[in-house]
């Protein structure tokens, strides 16, 4: 490796890669240097594109994480079609908006089943492959809402609240055993999931309002944390919420 950033040589797993937040990641890991394995339910053939152009490796691993059947097969496959695993990111998410007393256990369970539940058990059957190898990187997508209460997505904040919580408590049991388990807090970003909050002019005037460099965030600007936490630069970095939010936290 030529310098602490190099991911040279490393195999990662991206969930939702096929757009937006995911998407961005997958594609600042390989310039990095990383072989990807983009995960989903939809086929990120375009991410894929934007990857092999880089000179990397790519493949799709179809899986729809809404449930925890595949996610033994997904760490299985990768490995066999890339040839190792070192970096988990774990993207993939979904939210549903009501107010909390019309809000649904359909709407309750769907989102925690994908966001937290799939979450935990993709990140137990990575780790069980990265402590054997006594190495790994395992980079979680939190959200603004680990840290506050936010509206009209309940099961959204309680999910991202136990993403913030799971990274501390994997990163106390796997630190010793060379994994480190991190998440990026990303602030306001144009994405598919907050097309919204974009359309509704008051919200999304109050939004950027609050938002010290007074812009909507890309999802390019999560690369470089994304590749900060799965290099060697952040090999002492343990249960750390890094937020790429533009300043909202600190308003």
């Amino acid at each position: 490796m030529t310098h602490p950033f190099d991911l040279s040589g490393r195999v990662a797993i991206v969930t939702g890669a096929n757009t937006g937040i995911g998407q961005a990641i997958a594609v600042a890991l390989a310039a990095a240097g990383a072989d990807i394995a983009c995960v989903g339910r939809t086929p990120a053939q375009e991410t894929v594109g934007k990857i092999r152009d880089l000179g990397r490796r790519a493949e799709i691993v179809a899986a729809d994480l809404s449930t925890i059947e595949p996610v033994r097969r997904v760490v299985d496959e990768t490995v066999a079609r890339l040839g190792g695993l070192h970096i988990l990111v774990n993207n993939a998410g979904i939210i549903r908006r009501a107010d909390a007393v019309d809000f649904t256990e359909a709407d309750w369970d769907a989102v925690v089943d994908t966001n937290l539940k799939s979450v935990f058990f993709l990140s137990q059957a990575a780790g069980r492959h990265m402590i054997a190898a006594r190495h790994g990187r395992i980079i979680n997508i939190a959200s603004m809402l680990t840290f506050q209460g936010g509206i009209r997505v309940p099961s959204y904040t309680a999910s991202k609240s136990g993403v913030g919580g799971l990274t501390k408590l994997l990163a106390n049991e796997w630190a010793a055993k060379g994994v480190t388990v991190n998440a990026i807090a990303p602030g306001y970003i144009a994405t598919n999931n907050t097309a919204a909050l974009q359309a509704d002019e008051g919200r999304n005037k109050a939004i950027l309002d609050r938002i010290p460099a007074g812009r909507w965030g890309d999802a390019a600007d999560l690369g470089g944390a994304a590749v900060f936490l799965a290099s060697d630069a952040a090999a002492y970095v343990q249960g750390h919420i890094l937020a790429v939010d533009g300043g909202w936290l600190a308003r």
